[in-house]
């Protein structure tokens, strides 16, 4: 900062002070302004190194897959083959729909009609390499024989979407349909991935640009014995609004976040609290 000789020597007028103590002053005062116009000094805390703090759930990979018939029409229980909290295969049997005889005889006839239609091609076949037949009675035996293919696989099609096979290996959370009940919007049972629990963190749009893949975060929670340690894994490509509310009457309901994936290092400790409120603290 600089200061005029006239301003100078007025202050050397005042009472009290002397000259060369009010230059001295004016000297330690423009240090000081100019040291707060270039912002904090190197090194101090700015808060990037203050842990990211957020509510969050705890979910499965993917989170939960609710298994329901076919969209076509109505579909009724037959039998089911699992239990809430059974461990399942890719393609195990879940549920076996009310329709499933039907589409199996249905199956079986058209078997029947396809091999008969086979037999009459090949006697049409023999009796054309010997001149015995009309090229147009050959003809008219391969299509029988190919429309019956068709719709033998229609109707394998159809029998397939009788039985509701588990689309990927998990664990079933929740049966919503059974045996002789109609099949509900809420379909027939919800499938996850429990090996892999997530932490599913609604980070501030304030706070995450300092979020990157890679950091660590601690998961906490009453209902958990002790902290949980996880990754960031993926952060989320919109901005929305918070699904997890504080209980504190002064937070923000109506703030904006983006979600935040953290694959949890142990995933059985919350295996069976899907959908838990946790605190989640992630590490810049």
């Amino acid at each position: 900062m600089t200061m005029s000789w006239s301003r100078l020597r007025s202050s050397c007028s005042l009472p009290n002070l002397s000259c060369w103590e009010r230059s001295h002053w004016f000297v330690v005062l423009a240090l000081v302004f100019s040291l707060n116009l270039a912002g904090p000094p190197i090194g101090a805390d700015t808060g990037e190194g203050v842990p990211i703090s957020a509510l969050g759930r705890i979910e499965p990979r993917e989170g939960i897959t609710r298994l329901s018939g076919p969209a076509a029409k109505p579909a009724v229980i037959a039998s089911l083959a699992v239990s809430e909290g059974q461990f399942v295969t890719q393609g195990d049997v879940i549920a076996v729909l009310d329709d499933e005889s039907l589409n199996r005889a249905e199956v079986a006839r058209i078997e029947a009609e396809l091999a008969a239609a086979r037999r009459s091609f090949e006697r049409a076949k023999r009796l054309k390499r010997g001149g015995v037949s009309a090229e147009a009675e050959y003809d008219n035996a391969e299509l029988a024989v190919a429309v019956m293919k068709a719709q033998l696989e229609r109707a394998n099609a159809q029998l397939d979407l009788s039985i509701v096979r588990a689309p990927f290996t998990g664990q079933v959370l929740e049966i919503h349909a059974r045996r002789g009940e109609r099949v509900t919007p809420k379909g027939i049972a919800e499938l996850a991935r429990t090996d892999e629990m997530y932490a599913i963190a609604e980070v501030y749009e304030t706070d995450i640009r300092r979020v990157q893949i890679g950091q660590t975060a601690e998961v906490s929670s009453p209902a958990l014995s002790e902290k949980l340690t996880g990754t960031v894994e993926w952060i989320g490509l919109k901005i929305g609004k918070l699904d997890v509310l504080s209980t504190d009457p002064a937070a923000k309901t109506d703030a904006r976040v983006v979600e935040v994936n953290i694959k949890l290092d142990d995933s059985r400790a919350v295996a069976t609290l899907t959908n838990l409120q946790v605190t989640v603290e992630i590490r810049p």
